[in-house]
């Protein structure tokens, strides 16, 4: 058995932190939907501007807002405007096809993405 990537949310922008919220991170509920991302699912944030990376949980956004929020600690680790990467991750003897969407810069779905990820692939080190 190993981890593998089972979704992704590349290159979301951060629309608010939140340091008075007890923890975790709020996601537009269509594009929890658009990526199988489960409500309190365990998250790994990516921030693309500073290299910060952490773990949480999510919360559901309200639905079609372009919400992605870091809450409590994060906030100080992932400010709002930075742009970030939301994977999650999942145990099995044989790699999933991941669900990978590509948002705009507000957070709209664009795609999924084979292609996508292809270039992604093609363009990195």
């Amino acid at each position: 058995m190993r981890i593998y990537l089972k979704s992704k949310i590349h290159n979301a922008i951060v629309t608010s932190a939140n340091l008075k919220y007890v923890g975790s991170i709020t996601i537009d509920e269509a594009l929890m939907k658009k990526a199988d991302i489960a409500e309190y699912e365990k998250v790994l944030v990516v921030d693309n501007i500073n290299g910060n990376r952490l773990e949480t949980y999510v919360i559901k956004g309200r639905k079609n807002s372009g919400m992605i929020c870091m809450n409590g600690a994060a906030a100080h680790l992932i400010k709002k405007g930075d742009e970030v990467i939301i994977m999650t991750f999942q145990i099995s003897a044989k790699p999933p096809k991941p669900k990978i969407i590509i948002v705009d810069k507000k957070n709209k779905f664009i795609k999924y993405t084979k292609e996508e990820l292809d270039k992604l692939k093609k363009s990195s080190c």
